[in-house]
């Protein structure tokens, strides 16, 4: 069985967002524009990019 990675890239400003957008970023491990983080995919981490999937991009690999 083959786990699937999340690739998250950080690619729009949060100016002019609410502060609960901008927690999730942080919490998804994103501090500035251009940040790339990785993580296992989630039913945790699905819901947290469905909050902010206007501020990111999101690619699946298989780990």
């Amino acid at each position: 069985m083959t786990a699937i990675t999340l690739v998250i890239t950080y690619t729009k400003s949060v100016i002019g967002y609410g502060q609960k957008q901008r927690g999730t970023l942080r919490a998804l491990g994103l501090r500035r524009l251009g940040d790339v983080v990785e993580h296992r995919d989630t039913p945790m981490i699905r819901g947290m990019i469905d909050k902010v999937s206007h501020l990111v991009q999101v690619e699946e690999r298989s780990a």
